[in-house]
């Protein structure tokens, strides 16, 4: 139980819901709420394919560019600080230009949500839960992650109304410290890792 609780708080951090929330309101201006709750679900079902397909390659992506855990620990947590740093001070990396069509898949669900920082932290994680007990939390939390992350994006409209632009604007810079927290955490475990080999 505490390494599922551990694991879907997390993940949900990585996923970064805020700054999905705030691209995904953007990118649905003017969209009448059943369209906007349809094309949450899609974003949402998308994110859980590629998350579960990250989260179980790790080990066969490892062995086939002979890469090492650590090294990876240390490149991702890298690409996560740096994520990290630009939610902090706001640079959102917003795709310039979207059109009506489907956004669903891109770039909301990648490289949006599921974006080079979460890739490498699924990377590491389904390498480093190897026994099948361990996978299927793993799986399960992040399914759970996704599912919160889904939530979050079907009460778009009602945040919106909440707390406006500027209240989501101070949940994303506070998910942006604790993505740094984690980030830091990674590469440390990678230094470790490497010290200690």
């Amino acid at each position: 139980m505490a390494l599922f609780l551990s694991l879907w708080i997390k993940l949900f951090f990585v996923l970064t819901p805020f700054f999905g929330l705030t691209m995904f309101l953007s990118m649905t201006e003017g969209y009448d709420e059943g369209r906007r709750r349809k094309l949450a679900l899609a974003v949402s079902s998308a994110v859980a394919v590629l998350c579960l397909i990250l989260f179980f390659a790790g080990q066969q992506i490892f062995s086939l560019f002979g890469i090492t855990l650590d090294s990876f620990r240390i490149g991702a947590g890298v690409l996560l600080m740096l994520s990290a740093i630009a939610l902090v001070q706001g640079r959102t990396g917003a795709v310039d230009g979207a059109r009506e069509g489907d956004v669903a898949v891109v770039p909301l669900a990648m490289p949006i949500i599921v974006g080079p920082a979460t890739t490498g932290t699924l990377l590491v994680l389904g390498a480093e839960l190897n026994t099948l007990t361990a996978k299927a939390v793993g799986s399960l939390a992040l399914l759970f992650a996704v599912a919160c992350m889904a939530a979050v994006l079907l009460a778009g409209s009602f945040f919106q109304r909440c707390l406006g632009s500027r209240g989501i604007s101070i949940l994303s810079k506070l998910t942006g410290l604790i993505l740094a927290a984690l980030a830091a955490q990674m590469i440390m475990t990678g230094v470790h890792g490497f010290i200690g080999a």
